[in-house]
């Protein structure tokens, strides 16, 4: 894949950085808006397809590297997974961090919220898990399928 226009490539550069920021937020923001891990995620990795089509796959393979996101998508998975045992003193996945003060254990108010973060117990470190999973397994998918279409490319060109 060649690179697109001046004027693309300078569009993705303006809003690469917000896609990913919102993205973020979308994650972190999970159990107070709708949105979470997954659409977070995706989020992320729609920027990741975004800079792949304005540059092209061989500049964009020099920043995302594949090994890098696996190693990002095994480490969303594990933290997951280890959340979800935490718990297994009283019942698997249960929000052992629900109401103990601090970070992520803050009593809500009765009535309406007014979107403390620290809330959700164990729910926010969840969807970070889950974001960290879905946007690196993305980011390989969509590296993947570059690759494919390149190696497409080639093999009718010749």
């Amino acid at each position: 894949m060649k690179q697109m226009s001046k004027i693309v490539r300078t569009i993705t550069n303006l809003v690469y950085g917000f896609i990913i920021i919102f993205g973020f937020y979308v994650i972190v923001h999970g159990h107070l808006t709708p949105g979470g891990g997954f659409q977070g995620g995706a989020i992320v990795a729609s920027a990741f397809a975004l800079l792949l089509v304005s540059y092209g796959s061989l500049i964009t393979k020099k920043f995302l590297k594949k090994d890098f996101l696996s190693i990002m998508e095994s480490s969303g998975l594990t933290m997951f997974i280890v959340l979800a045992f935490l718990g297994l003193g009283i019942t698997f996945f249960y929000n052992f961090l629900a109401n103990i003060g601090g970070w992520f254990g803050n009593t809500p108010v009765i009535g309406p919220n007014p979107g403390d973060i620290n809330t959700g117990g164990v729910i926010p470190l969840m969807n970070i898990a889950v974001g960290l999973e879905v946007l690196s397994a993305l980011g390989v998918i969509v590296l993947l399928m570059a690759s494919g279409a390149e190696f497409t490319k080639k093999k009718e060109n010749s």
